[in-house]
């Protein structure tokens, strides 16, 4: 079967509209709005997980000129707990942009959408096509998958001119209508039955002409030889507590929860211990953890220090990271991390 055989999309268009899903909230909406969102939560992301939250950010900012009117603190807050936190920052941007540069009307192509930050080719198009009726490729991890199972796409997708030359498939697969079912369909395929263990061929609307199946290898593909390396980190997080109040530290706009609030950090026990033994107070050790990241084993060892209630705490705080003062409700209300959410809310 050539990459341009109309059948393929045929079948996988039939599939989706008797066995695909349809019963997301994002699947009933044309707003780019809502669709863009869903987008974004998604990316990384188990659709289990982003429903709750996908909700209570719509109850939140109901509209894009709601999010961009909203300071990035409030965005982390409803963010917290999902993870991959610069998608929040750039969310945030984007929203901006659109309202600042587009009157509060996300542009209606694909090539206009990717000029808009945070949003990626991919997610352009899906907006693109489900809320415009676009005629372009989506390419995300599940549709990568299924179309080189499909066409037994051996080349090593972590080269950039490899996934190029898979658009190109993709892109020559596209129905001439139908793009909204079709796109659906590779996505509700790759997440349901041409998943990435144990694929489900027997279930799979194209299994007759997948040369992947066809060779007995289903997991051979997609082809991706660049391994992530895992890094080890461990901080001692002191949990400054003041009266009814802890003190928070807001993490550099980079790196690792990037513009949350958290907690001061120490390198080792010896550095805490150092500077600890000048204050007022105690400190109790709450039990370790640690916390797994997607290229990170970070290991914490929380120190609750609980200062005197006539304490000059300024003489504490000027020696810690610049931050302020969160009663525990503010604490748990605000964009902190989800290890940190958790903490707070069972220590």
């Amino acid at each position: 079967m050539s990459a341009a055989d109309p059948s393929f999309s045929t079948r996988v268009v039939e599939w989706q509209r008797s066995h695909g899903r349809h019963t997301l909230p994002w699947q009933r909406t044309r707003d780019p709005y809502r669709v863009w969102l869903s987008e974004i939560m998604l990316q990384q992301t188990q659709v289990s997980t982003v429903l709750g939250y996908y909700e209570r950010f719509l109850e939140r900012f109901p509209d894009v000129s709601a999010l961009a009117a909203a300071s990035i603190d409030d965005v982390f807050a409803m963010w917290s707990g999902l993870g991959y936190y610069s998608r929040a920052r750039n969310l945030h941007r984007c929203a901006q942009a659109v309202v600042g540069e587009h009157g509060g009307q996300f542009p209606r192509s694909a090539a206009q959408l990717a000029e808009l930050p945070g949003i990626g080719r991919s997610t352009a198009a899906a907006v693109a096509a489900f809320c415009f009726g676009e005629r372009v490729a989506i390419l995300d991890g599940n549709v990568k998958r299924v179309l080189s199972r499909f066409l037994a796409f051996d080349d090593d997708l972590a080269s950039s001119a490899s996934e190029r030359k898979l658009w190109d498939h993709a892109t020559r697969l596209l129905p001439d209508e139908g793009i909204e079912s079709y796109t659906q369909g590779l996505m509700d395929l790759g997440a349901t039955v041409c998943v990435t263990r144990s694929p489900h061929c027997l279930l799979c609307p194209v299994q007759a002409d997948c040369r992947a199946r066809q060779q007995d290898r289903p997991e051979a593909y997609p082809v991706k030889t660049r391994k992530l390396k895992r890094g080890r980190r461990e901080h001692v997080w002191l949990w400054l507590q003041w009266r009814d109040q802890l003190w928070l530290t807001q993490r550099p706009d980079t790196g690792v929860w990037a513009g949350l609030w958290s907690l001061p950090e120490f390198d080792s026990g010896e550095s805490f211990d150092a500077l600890a033994g000048q204050w007022p107070g105690a400190g109790e050790a709450l039990e370790s953890f640690t916390h797994v990241l997607t290229h990170l084993d970070w290991r914490l060892h929380p120190i609750r220090w609980t200062l005197p209630v006539k304490a000059k705490a300024e003489q504490v705080t000027q020696a810690l990271p610049a931050g302020r003062w969160f009663t525990l409700d503010e604490a748990l209300a605000a964009g902190v991390p989800a290890p940190l959410r958790k903490l707070l809310a069972t220590s």
